[in-house]
C-alpha cells in the first residue's frame, strides 16, 4: 500500500492481485467483492448502524483483498470481520451476537436461493446459542478482524467522499437541484462495491460521480480544455473515466448462473471447490 492520508493499492497489487495468482478471473473477483459489500451494506441496515461505518467497513474490505487471495478466507467472513472493526473505528460498536445473528440470516437466505425450489418463501432457523455454529461463526469473526489488523499493519484510516462531495457540487453550482445531488450521492455509495476507494484519491472518486450525474441528467459543465471542470479538482481524466468504468460495470446485466456462482463462492471452501473445477489448469466456464 502507498504511504499517504490513507492507503493505496501499488501499481503492482492492481496488476496481480494474490487473488488472481491464484487463479480467479478478474470478472469474478470483482463480482466477489461486491457481493461481499452488499452483504455489509446489508447487514449495517438490519443493525441500524451508521452509514459511515458501513462504508468504512466497505473501503477496509476491499483494501484488505489487495493483500490476501480469496482462496485463504471467504469474503462472508472478512465482511463480517469489516464491519465489526469499522463500528469500533467510528465509535458505534455493535454487539457479537447481534452482528453474527445478521450474518447467518444473510448467509441463510443466500444458501436458500441456490436452492431448486428457490421459490418457496425463506423461512429463517435461529441458531443455537449452545450449538457449533454460533461458536464457528464468532471464531471467524475474531480472525477475521485480526486478519485485517495484521495484513494492513493497523492502518485503517478511511475518509470518506460526502463532505467532499457536497463542497465540488458548490463550487460547481449544483446544489439547487436535489436530483442532481441525490443522484451523485448514488453513485459514491454504489462505488463502495468496486475497488476505487483502495485505488483512487477521493477527489477522483467524487468528480466521477459528478461526471455520471451530469452526463445522464444533460446538464453542461465546462469539458473543453483549457477549462474543464475537473481540473479544479486536480483529476485526471484517465483517471475519471477508469473510476466511471467500475461503477457501470456494477449495473451489468448477469445471468442467474453468474448470480448462483459468486453466492456458491461466499467462503473460501466455496472458492477452492470453484477452483478445483475451474482453475487456471481447468477450462474456465464461459
Amino acid at each position: 500500500m502507498s504511504a499517504s492520508l490513507y492507503p493505496l493499492a501499488s501499481l503492482a497489487q492492481i496488476q496481480s492481485t494474490p487473488s488472481r495468482e491464484d487463479g480467479i478471473p478478474d470478472d469474478l473477483e470483482e463480482d466477489l467483492r461486491a457481493y461481499g459489500c452488499r452483504l455489509i451494506h446489508e447487514a449495517g441496515i438490519l443493525l441500524n448502524q451508521k452509514q459511515v461505518a458501513v462504508a468504512a467497513a466497505q473501503i477496509i474490505f476491499h483494501r484488505f483483498w489487495y493483500v490476501t487471495s480469496m482462496k485463504q478466507f471467504g469474503v462472508g467472513d472478512i465482511g463480517m470481520g469489516a464491519l465489526y472493526l469499522a463500528s469500533k473505528l467510528e465509535e458505534c460498536p455493535l454487539r457479537i451476537r447481534d452482528l453474527i445473528n445478521v450474518y447467518d440470516l444473510l448467509l441463510q437466505r443466500a444458501e436458500h436461493s441456490l436452492k431448486v425450489n428457490a421459490t418457496m418463501t425463506f423461512k429463517y432457523t435461529p441458531m443455537s446459542y449452545f450449538g457449533n455454529t454460533f461458536y464457528d461463526l464468532k471464531d471467524a469473526l475474531v480472525v477475521a478482524e485480526m486478519q485485517l489488523l495484521k495484513r494492513l499493519g493497523f492502518n485503517v484510516q478511511v475518509v470518506l467522499p460526502y463532505g467532499t462531495l457536497v463542497n465540488y457540487m458548490r463550487l460547481l453550482g449544483l446544489t439547487s437541484r436535489e436530483d442532481v445531488c441525490s443522484r451523485a450521492w448514488g453513485y459514491l455509495n454504489d462505488a463502495l462495491q468496486t475497488p476505487v476507494y483502495a485505488v483512487y484519491q477521493v477527489p477522483t472518486i467524487v468528480s466521477a460521480a459528478i461526471l455520471l450525474t451530469v452526463r445522464h441528467l444533460n446538464i453542461p459543465l465546462p469539458s473543453t480544455p483549457p477549462n474543464c471542470w475537473w481540473e479544479l479538482f486536480d483529476a485526471s481524466w484517465e483517471d475519471i473515466w477508469s473510476v466511471c468504468g467500475y461503477v457501470m460495470r456494477l449495473y451489468r446485466k448477469r445471468s442467474v448462473k453468474d448470480n448462483n456462482r459468486v453466492v456458491g463462492m461466499v467462503t473460501k471452501k466455496g472458492v477452492r471447490k470453484w477452483l478445483e473445477g475451474y482453475g487456471p489448469q481447468n477450462s474456465i466456464p464461459p
